[in-house]
């Protein structure tokens, strides 16, 4: 659970009307810059999320008429909206104080630029907020591409990532990967703090990969662009061979990811069938 008063802790704002609201839960890890809504297209509003007013916003607020002002904020201020921001340290204007009071919303403001505070924010509230699961396999960064390895235990999972870092690819997380969803179309992976940056590879034992390779063969964290699963090979089942089916996808936290199924035998070299997987997709994408 996330609060306004440790938002407000956390980034010292300066909270000027609404105080009674600072026990508002945030539910939603998007912002809002409201401008349109200002002047009466509502459509978008999306009130549960925190808004923010920049030079933009209060330059358009200040160029509506004074009877229009204080009726259209009242429309986009509803008792819903968690806190109001002003950035740069701007003068409010007295009825987003009046509004505030009214209906117990933090109006808060910041020294911060509207750009530096959005980005902060955003990332700060996604990490926080922004739905997440654990995934059992290996993420590692091929070619500045996300990779999620999955498979059966002992498999070779992690075998494969250790040739891959090799090779000069980066680990971001070996055996349980943290997955959030950023957003409506992207997906995030890092370890769990207890174990990043080390890989276990059955006879080796647990390594730490930075000691080994240098902390350039590490990333704390990668978007997720491409999923391979490792399974055994099964003779007589049907492996795409001339590369004429379909592209498979994996669904994870509601957002499809392209997928490539990879049966493992004896002397397949792995780590460059991954590599070659990389490129294939990439070049795909590119088509489409």
């Amino acid at each position: 659970m996330l609060t306004i008063s440790q938002l407000v802790e956390e980034f010292a704002f300066r909270v000027i009307a609404g105080q009674v609201g600072l026990n508002k839960e945030i539910t939603d890890y998007s912002l809002k810059r409201p401008s349109a809504e200002l002047v009466g297209y509502l459509t978008y509003l999306t009130p549960q999320r925190i808004q923010i007013y920049g030079r933009s916003e209060l330059g358009l607020f200040q160029q509506l008429s004074p009877d229009l002002r204080y009726e259209n904020l009242a429309k986009v201020m509803l008792q819903e909206v968690p806190c109001i921001i002003v950035t740069r340290g701007l003068p409010i204007p007295p009825e987003f104080i009046q509004l505030a009071q009214e209906r117990g919303i933090p109006l808060l403001t910041s020294e911060r630029s509207t750009t530096q505070l959005y980005y902060l924010l955003i990332h700060f509230l996604a990490n926080r907020l922004a739905p997440s699961t654990l995934v059992h396999g290996v993420l590692v960064d091929v070619y500045g591409v996300g990779v999620l390895i999955t498979g059966e235990s002992g498999i070779g999972k992690s075998e494969t990532a250790l040739e891959l870092i090799r090779s000069g690819h980066l680990l971001v997380a070996d055996d349980a990967v943290e997955v959030q969803r950023v957003d409506e179309e992207n997906l995030r992976g890092r370890a769990p703090q207890t174990i990043r940056h080390l890989l276990e590879v059955r006879g080796l034992g647990i390594l730490d990969v930075t000691k080994l390779f240098g902390a350039g063969a590490v990333r704390e964290e990668k978007e997720l662009h491409l999923l391979v699963e490792l399974e055994e090979w099964e003779e007589g089942k049907h492996y795409d061979r001339l590369g004429l089916d379909p592209p498979q996808t994996s669904t994870i936290l509601g957002i499809p990811v392209p997928k490539v199924t990879v049966p493992v035998r004896p002397g397949r070299q792995l780590a460059s069938i991954i590599e070659v997987a990389v490129m294939q997709n990439r070049l795909r994408s590119r088509r489409a």
